[in-house]
């Protein structure tokens, strides 16, 4: 029914996205270097299934609320944007020891990942973005819906997972305790970078 062309154009956008820095891939690249691919896999899924569950949301109606209420939008900027800075502080100032392993040091859980989209204005606009362009009006709008969220779901995974295993790759190099420290300071004032072009 749907043609590969529209198919392929939405992906391309999903690509985009979910592959272009933002705060989630500074993320799981900083998490990839500090504690390795596979401990950072549930960051992962968390991503994809927050933004999923926030594209179903946005269909439904969400992004007819910011439109209306356009101080309700204003609110969840500024709150993304504190609940970012000090994420990239937590970044900047994690151990130094080589993969860490000290007892108060995890990566992000799967839950937080999937909370943290609520909050991330990067995925607010992905998701109003995709659901503004790529749904079809009448009886097929929850069937193209659908298809958006499908296709996000499949695309998110590899695009961050590059990110990860990029940060892993990198986390093998930095044998030093001040590499590592250098490294998480970089990757925190990145993150924090983000709020600036949210602004």
């Amino acid at each position: 029914m749907w043609e590969w062309q529209f198919i392929l154009s939405l992906a391309a956008f999903a690509a985009t996205m979910t592959g272009t820095p933002g705060p989630n891939n500074l993320m799981v690249t900083a998490s990839g270097a500090n504690f390795g691919y596979w401990r950072t896999l549930p960051h992962m899924m968390g991503i994809g299934l927050g933004l999923v569950s926030m594209i179903a949301l946005v269909a439904a109606g969400l992004g007819v609320v910011f439109t209306r209420f356009p101080l309700l939008h204003e609110l969840l900027r500024w709150c993304g944007s504190a609940y970012l800075l000090y994420l990239a502080w937590k970044i900047a100032t994690a151990g130094s020891a080589v993969r860490t392993e000290q007892p108060d040091s995890r990566p992000m859980t799967f839950w937080a990942a999937a909370m943290f989209q609520y909050v991330n204005p990067k995925a607010w606009m992905m998701s109003v973005t995709a659901i503004s362009t790529f749904t079809v009006a009448g009886e097929l709008y929850w069937q193209s819906a659908t298809l958006v969220a499908g296709v996000f779901f499949l695309v998110c995974f590899p695009s961050v997972s590059v990110w990860a295993g990029f940060g892993s790759m990198i986390g093998r190099w930095l044998h030093s305790s001040r590499a590592r420290r250098v490294f998480n300071g970089v990757m925190g004032a990145l993150t924090a970078g983000c709020v600036v072009m949210i602004w």
